[in-house]
């Protein structure tokens, strides 16, 4: 059990394999394996220990936080407060409290400096609160001391993406996969940071080695593989398109945007029932997805069938109604 323990406690180690909000799917990165966190280090008593064991290993994610910031309050400004808030940091991320995580992790800083694992998961915490102005200086800050670890680099090139940035994004890309030619989201990026500015060919060469790295990955992702797809409908090579968006749907069959991206090649190609089953499982599996009712409209405008049509054009303008930008079919980078 204490072996089992431990691993759970290093899994917060490494948040940065998650997938950051909604419109963002990046690929698994490939960073080192997290080093087991040490539970002697939090000072606790048999009876506490065996408390948090057994609440971390019914991922009772609660229980685990009364425990540690119960301790806390016995003597905040400790170095043992540091440590206890500094694992507390990590357990509230993985109950997705993630201000929780960034106070906690700000209130040990306080006491002692943050080691490298945290204040880099402490930069991912401020992205998944949408704070990426916050995440830019720890990562800048990481990136500097360690100029060769392609892991902050990367995020900072998914910053640059974020804000439209695609040229200082390529740059620092570059860069990443000249330390770490293995990378497959940082090739899956740099395609989509080539798509944005309109070189499709440069897109489709670097969608090509994301899609032959993740292949060879023990648990590839279907990103790289759609990126290619979405890249091939761009230039009308629907073959291949439909090729690699099954693909994509072979790796992951529950995500919604390759099977609406698959009903886009077959509405191309005129094949309308076989379109509409693949938008109506794209629809199911998200029911705030946009685009697939918008496509299903289309198509039943197209056969005639205007009541049909109306009440997915309807649907789609509800969805879309807290945008002001019109549907993109495409993905946004994490992700990864």
């Amino acid at each position: 059990m204490n072996a089992r323990i431990l691993r759970i406690a290093a899994i917060w180690w490494v948040f940065h394999s998650l997938v950051l909000a909604q419109d963002v799917k990046p690929q698994p990165l490939d960073a080192p394996p997290p080093a087991p966190f040490d539970l002697s280090r939090l000072e606790l008593n048999s009876e506490q220990r065996t408390e948090l064991a057994a609440a971390l290993e019914k991922r009772d994610y609660q229980r685990a936080e009364t425990i540690l910031v119960g301790e806390v309050e016995h003597d905040p400004k400790s170095l043992r407060a540091a440590n206890l808030l500094e694992f507390a940091g990590g357990v509230f991320f993985l109950d997705g409290k993630y201000l929780n995580s960034v106070i906690a992790w700000k209130k040990a800083e306080a006491i002692t400096p943050l080691d490298e694992r945290t204040r880099f998961t402490l930069a991912m915490a401020y992205i998944k609160l949408g704070r990426r102005d916050w995440a830019q200086p720890v990562l800048e800050k990481l990136a500097s001391g360690t100029p060769t670890n392609p892991l902050y680099a990367y995020w900072l090139a998914r910053l640059d993406y974020d804000n439209q940035k695609y040229l200082e994004a390529i740059r620092r890309l570059e860069k990443v996969v000249e330390h770490d030619p293995k990378m497959t989201r940082a090739f899956d990026l740099l395609g989509l940071c080539y798509d944005y500015l309109g070189r499709v060919g440069d897109a489709i060469t670097s969608f090509e080695r994301a899609v032959v790295l993740n292949r060879e990955d023990a648990r590839p992702s279907p990103w790289p593989s759609l990126d290619m797809a979405i890249a091939q409908i761009e230039v009308n090579q629907l073959s291949e398109a439909e090729k690699y968006t099954r693909e994509a749907i072979g790796y992951d069959s529950r995500l919604p945007q390759a099977h609406y991206q698959l009903g886009r090649i077959l509405e191309k190609r005129g094949e309308y029932q076989e379109a509409i089953q693949t938008l109506a499982t794209a629809a199911a599996l998200d029911a705030k997805y946009a685009e697939p009712h918008y496509l299903l409209g289309r198509i039943y405008q197209r056969l005639g069938q205007r009541e049909l049509a109306n009440k997915e054009i309807q649907q789609f303008r509800a969805l879309e109604q807290p945008h002001t930008t019109a549907p993109v079919p495409s993905q946004s980078p994490d992700s990864h």
